[in-house]
């Protein structure tokens, strides 16, 4: 019988509220995903849609193209993602980013960090929750494009983490790819796109329990869900031949204000204006009337009809 409802169960949101994270779940076939990865791949290198016109050799560059390649759209929008983050965050849920997240062979490893008001790279926020509300940040839907494996640079998470914010985001970072890359953080060189995110911990004498950390292992076309305030990081890359390749859609509430009072986001080195900039409403229809809100994709699609209620 067809699974036509993959809201979490009872017993799986209080696992999800103890660790801050669930999965990985299967959402497609590995020969399925080795030829979406295959089309999108194609896709990604025309820009003509493309949301931001950054330089190729930026991270901004693989930000939200659920705007415009159809393929990710009707991804950010599967109801085996939705209904379970829908589980969590209520009825009305907005996708506010999205971007991919390669690992090259002998690649770094990644910072461990947390994520909040997304404030971290400009000491600006991105997110802003209303008042009162016991957590903010973002659901975060990780889904491997490639295997995911220890070699060649997996997460990890360190359970129970999400409830206690190590960071203070609000004093923004220095882009330095220079300085930043491969220093040695505990027992891997780590770095953070050109950040060194230790710079933004409240107490400089602390350091994260890496001793419980927890390696993320995956399949092509599985995916994990995890709150951005828990700790996670990645393993370096240690293959010669194996790329890492994930893919994660961010979902907030539809009453959380996305770039407040801002027309750019301030990242690596540059101010990226959000002209072409929209949430997508997944699920529900409420959202705050500040944000911006698509109708249609950059390429044209009608998101009207995706959304499921």
């Amino acid at each position: 019988m067809e699974i036509t409802d993959f809201s979490l169960t009872e017993q799986e949101l209080q696992q999800f509220d103890r660790d801050g994270f669930i999965g990985p779940f299967t959402l497609y076939e590995p020969e399925e995903m080795k030829q979406m990865h295959k089309t999108i791949r194609a896709q990604l290198f025309n820009r003509t849609h493309a949301p931001y016109d950054a330089p190729l050799d930026v991270a901004i560059t693989n930000y939200d193209r659920h705007l415009d390649v159809d393929l990710l759209t009707r991804h950010v929008f599967r109801k085996e993602i939705v209904h379970r983050v829908r589980s969590i965050l209520g009825p009305d849920v907005i996708c506010w980013r999205s971007e991919f997240i390669p690992k090259y062979p002998g690649n770094e490893g990644t910072d461990w960090h947390q994520a909040d008001t997304f404030a971290h790279a400009s000491g600006k926020p991105q997110l802003v929750w209303p008042e009162g509300e016991l957590f903010g940040g973002a659901i975060n839907v990780w889904t491997g494009f490639t295997d995911a494996t220890q070699e060649n640079g997996c997460m990890q998470f360190i359970p129970g983490s999400h409830k206690q914010m190590n960071y203070d985001e609000s004093g923004g970072m220095t882009f330095d790819p220079v300085t930043n890359n491969n220093v040695v953080k505990g027992q891997y060189a780590r770095g953070f796109n050109g950040y060194d995110y230790t710079t933004l911990q409240k107490d400089k004498s602390w350091k994260p329990d890496e001793a419980s950390a927890v390696p993320i292992v995956m399949k092509a076309g599985q995916f994990v869900i995890f709150r951005s305030m828990l700790m996670h990081s990645s393993l370096p890359n240690s293959t010669t031949d194996k790329t890492r390749l994930g893919y994660v859609a961010r979902y907030v509430p539809g009453r959380v204000k996305v770039y407040p009072d801002t027309d750019y986001v301030k990242e690596f080195g540059g101010e990226y204006r959000l002209d072409r900039f929209g949430v997508v409403q997944v699920a529900g229809t409420t959202t705050d009337p500040k944000n911006r809100v698509a109708s249609k994709s950059l390429s044209g699609m009608d998101l009207k009809p995706l959304v499921i209620y």
